[in-house]
């Protein structure tokens, strides 16, 4: 991906995703630096796109990475679920064609160390806004026992959670993930192809973020849009991410809600949004995880909202 400082994941099936629209709106929900945004312009020259991002430093690069192609760009600050019903009310709902949200991080704030999300860092931030109040520091250093057993339960799914969260009360304060990082290393879950504070690392990023919040927060707001024929892909890096994608796009699908035990519908069947494209998620070929392994945990699920069918 030139002019780009990080491989976009799952580019090859993004693009195929995306391409054949001949006019509409694409709304890039997690624009990033850009690779993807890119990528579908190039490829469908009759759409415009609106990108989302609320990092202002990945904005700039943006704004420069995008800038050939002039007015068919236009790039909001703000998180994705609170700002994409004031864009859809913009442009107008029947004029979007897609939607894309690539849930994680990016992989230059990854090698950015001072960003504190590597536990080689010997920061500890892990903000993807960096002006948002809450950090990892503050997760780390401030939470209760209790609060901490809960980020490492719910979200890095340990079973030792208890103990992972006694020992970092007990060792804080922290001022580095590297010096986290080492402290829980000799109790985290080990595996060939992670290191071993993965996973606690992962999971404060998320409370830091509310990242699972902010992504049913953005599927509810997308129903809520009643598009019509417009495609929705969402690119999850975690197994709680994507099940949240997998269940809601079920519902989607339904067209009866009655109860299960009814002995009848009663419900009108005639609920169903769309149309689920991807029975299972899609993931990284084999090239692409020699290019980039980080895309080994990426997987796209695919919807066709339809709400003229009602």
């Amino acid at each position: 991906m030139r002019n780009s400082p990080h491989i976009p994941v799952l580019y090859r099936e993004v693009s195929e995703c995306f391409s054949g629209m001949q006019s509409g709106v694409m709304i890039d929900c997690t624009l990033g630096y850009g690779g993807h945004s890119a990528l579908i312009l190039e490829a469908n020259p009759g759409i415009s796109l609106v990108g989302i991002d609320q990092d202002q430093s990945a904005i700039e690069f943006s704004t420069e990475r995008l800038a050939p192609f002039g007015e068919r760009v236009r790039i909001v600050k703000g998180r994705f679920a609170s700002v994409i019903s004031d864009v859809v009310a913009d442009v107008g709902a029947e004029n979007v064609c897609g939607i894309l949200a690539d849930i994680g991080v990016s992989s230059l704030q990854l090698d950015l160390k001072e960003r504190g999300f590597s536990y080689e860092s010997d920061h500890l931030d892990m903000r993807m806004n960096p002006d948002a109040p809450l950090s990892a520091a503050d997760v780390v250093n401030d939470y209760s026992q209790d609060a901490l057993e809960r980020v490492l339960r719910d979200y890095a799914e340990l079973r030792n959670y208890r103990k992972m969260a006694s020992v970092i009360v007990q060792r804080r304060p922290f001022y580095s993930a590297k010096e986290l990082a080492e402290a829980i290393k000799p109790y985290a879950p080990r595996g060939k192809k992670i290191h071993p504070a993965t996973l606690v690392m992962q999971a404060i990023r998320i409370e830091v973020n509310n990242e699972l919040g902010e992504l049913r927060d953005l599927l509810r707001a997308i129903e809520a849009l009643r598009l019509s024929r417009a495609k929705v892909a969402i690119i999850s890096f975690h197994s709680l991410e994507d099940r949240i994608v997998k269940q809601q796009f079920a519902r989607w699908s339904k067209s009866c809600i009655c109860p299960s035990d009814a002995m009848r519908c009663v419900c009108g069947n005639h609920h169903a949004v769309g149309t689920i494209r991807t029975k299972k998620p899609i993931t990284a070929q084999e090239e692409e995880l020699r290019e980039n392994p980080r895309s080994r945990s990426a997987k796209m699920r695919i919807f066709i909202m339809d709400n003229e069918r009602e």
